[in-house]
C-alpha cells in the first residue's frame, strides 16, 4: 500500500541522497518506502545510473581513440558497475534505512512482511513439487 504524505525529495536532495548523502529526518518515511517498494530495484538502478553517469562521460570525452573504441568502454564500464551495484542492492538498502535512523534489519524485516502471501505460495508450490512422500 502506498502512503500518498511521504514527503519526496526535491531533484537536487535526491541527487545527494543517490550519491549516498543522508537525508534530513522529515524524509525518513520516504527512505523506507524507497528501499521496500515493489520497486526497489528499478530505484536502485536509477540511482546507480546517477552515480556512474559522469564519470562514464569523463571517460568517453578524454579517453583517446576512435568514438567505437571510446563507446565500446564506456559501455563495458557502465555494465560492470551496474552489474556490482545490483549484486548489492539490498546491502545498500540496509545502509540507506540505518542512515536514516532505522534498527539494523528494518529493510529486510519491512520487505518479508510485505512478501508474507507470496512466500507462503512458493513454499506451498516446492512441496508439492519436490517434497512429496513416496
Amino acid at each position: 500500500m502506498i502512503n500518498v504524505a511521504l514527503r519526496r525529495p526535491g531533484p537536487l536532495r535526491w541527487l545527494a541522497y543517490a550519491y549516498g548523502a543522508g537525508l534530513p529526518p522529515e524524509y525518513r518515511e520516504w527512505v523506507l518506502h524507497d528501499v521496500t517498494a515493489r520497486t526497489r530495484h528499478l530505484r536502485h538502478f536509477a540511482r546507480a545510473v546517477a552515480q556512474l553517469a559522469p564519470l562514464l562521460v569523463v571517460v568517453y570525452l578524454l579517453l583517446p581513440g576512435p568514438a567505437w573504441v571510446r563507446g565500446c568502454a564506456v559501455l563495458g564500464g557502465a555494465l560492470i558497475g551496474l552489474f556490482y551495484s545490483m549484486v548489492y542492492v539490498d546491502e545498500s538498502a540496509e545502509h540507506r534505512t540505518l542512515k536514516a535512523g532505522y534498527p539494523r534489519g528494518t529493510s529486510k524485516r519491512v520487505r518479508d512482511e510485505a512478501d508474507a502471501e507470496g512466500k507462503a505460495e512458493r513454499d506451498r508450490r516446492y512441496a508439492e513439487q519436490w517434497r512429496r512422500d513416496e
